[in-house]
């Protein structure tokens, strides 16, 4: 079942997987010039990565700039017939023609969903949200945020009770609960297709000289955001996780997992802008705090970036360290954590003690772990290689390189026009 008003599977169509910033604005340019699209999404909303930050680049907007209006386009647009919590299985067929096979899973709430709350109220069971990365838990029945589109609830299926608890259904008004829903697969014909399937954070536990899962207050730079977003975990007070102390001295490491022969070999492009970023935020909130920020190169891409640096260089609290973080470890006692790394300019070993640290861990594309079966070619890294000749299928977004928001739209754009141009090609 589609979260739109059905409409006819046609070869002139275009299939978009992913709904994130990429897979909506493709989606959006080909519908709006009167494109058929298939938007799928795996997690029970739309909105993707973008979705989680505090503030987002080229302007510092939180998401509801930007991701509202997005909404808002689908919703009245009925050319797109989009499917949350589904996945492509495969894709087969050639460019014109292609036949694609769709798993949906259970949302286990129909349309009938208000969104109203009761059934979390009478909800008994606790689970830890995957939206703000471990730090905040929501019962089994949630709302991915308080802006999620489609605007109903999602039941954990790995946590709910089920039949030997149906609280929720007891609680809901509305009918909007079904526990019996099953997963459902089906097919679509499309004539060309656009992966946007985004990227993941690199799995920072790999990295186990940089404390993270070892020290209380060692995050990742996704989880900074969720800190400071005002519907994260602590409603925007930027805290260290052990004790909920204000901080005062927070280092940034670089390159955590990145341009690294062990782990992600390639530059992640926009995490020393993130970095920079971020430190406004402590900033904001704590006028007087000391914050060290490891790098290999420090990158500003374009003259707008460039400007962002060096108003943060010029900041007389903010200190840059040439040097890659070799090692971080935790005071036991104070749960302070110790950043050591060795100044590249100077040769000087360098141990640091500070609140909390915070690690700039790359973007890996989601095709380094998950790959659509068929017609489609991935790099030894996960991005997906689009055949420009051939046509047919594309990439957009992060699914094809690292790239910021401002970029992903530009592309995306781009990646709709092509897939318009295999239509009218055939």
């Amino acid at each position: 079942m589609a979260d739109e008003k059905s409409r006819p599977s046609v070869a002139g169509s275009i299939l978009v997987v992913g709904g994130g910033i990429s897979g909506l604005t493709t989606a959006l340019e080909a519908a709006e010039v009167g494109y058929d699209v298939y938007l799928v999404e795996k997690n029970p909303y739309l909105g993707g990565r973008v979705a989680q930050m505090n503030k987002y680049f080229p302007k510092l907007c939180p998401p509801s700039c930007g991701l509202e209006i997005n909404f808002k386009r689908i919703k009245n647009n009925r050319r797109i017939k989009f499917y949350t919590m589904s996945e492509v299985q495969s894709v087969s067929g050639t460019p014109g023609s292609y036949d694609v096979t769709i798993t949906q899973n259970p949302r286990y709430v129909t349309s009938n969903c208000t969104a109203c709350g009761d059934c979390v109220d009478a909800c008994p069971v606790e689970r830890e949200s995957g939206f703000d990365f471990g730090m905040a838990k929501t019962k089994a029945i949630y709302r991915p945020h308080e802006m999620s589109f489609p605007m109903k609830y999602v039941i954990d299926g790995d946590v709910c009770k089920k039949d030997t608890c149906v609280e929720c259904i007891k609680a809901c008004n509305y009918r909007a609960i079904d526990l019996k829903m099953q997963p459902k697969t089906f097919d679509l014909k499309v004539g060309s297709v656009v992966i946007a399937t985004g990227w993941e954070p690199y799995d920072a536990t790999k990295l186990d000289k940089l404390g993270y899962g070892q020290c209380d207050n060692v995050i990742t730079n996704m989880m900074m955001e969720r800190l400071a977003a005002p519907n994260g975990p602590t409603k925007g007070k930027i805290e260290r996780p052990s004790d909920n102390k204000e901080v005062s001295t927070v280092a940034f490491a670089q390159c955590a997992g990145s341009r690294d022969e062990n782990h992600l070999p390639y530059c992640s492009y926009i995490c020393c802008m993130a970095s920079l970023k971020q430190a406004t935020y402590i900033r904001e909130q704590y006028p007087d705090a000391k914050i060290y920020i490891y790098y290999i190169d420090m990158r500003a891409p374009g003259e707008r970036y460039e400007k962002f640096y060096k108003k943060i260089k010029d900041d007389k609290n903010v200190f840059f360290i040439k040097g890659k973080v070799a090692e971080i470890e935790e005071d036991p006692g104070t749960k302070d954590v110790t950043v050591m790394a060795e100044n590249a300019m100077t040769g000087e070993k360098l141990r640091q003690k500070v609140d909390m640290a915070v690690l700039a861990t790359g973007m890996q594309p989601t095709g380094a772990n998950t790959k659509i079966t068929g017609d489609i070619t991935y790099d030894e890294n996960g991005f997906v290689i689009a055949d420009l000749e051939k046509g047919g299928i594309f990439a957009s977004g992060c699914a094809r390189q690292p790239s910021d928001v401002m970029g992903c739209t530009k592309n995306a754009t781009g990646a709709a026009l092509k897939a318009i141009q295999t239509l009218v090609r055939r």
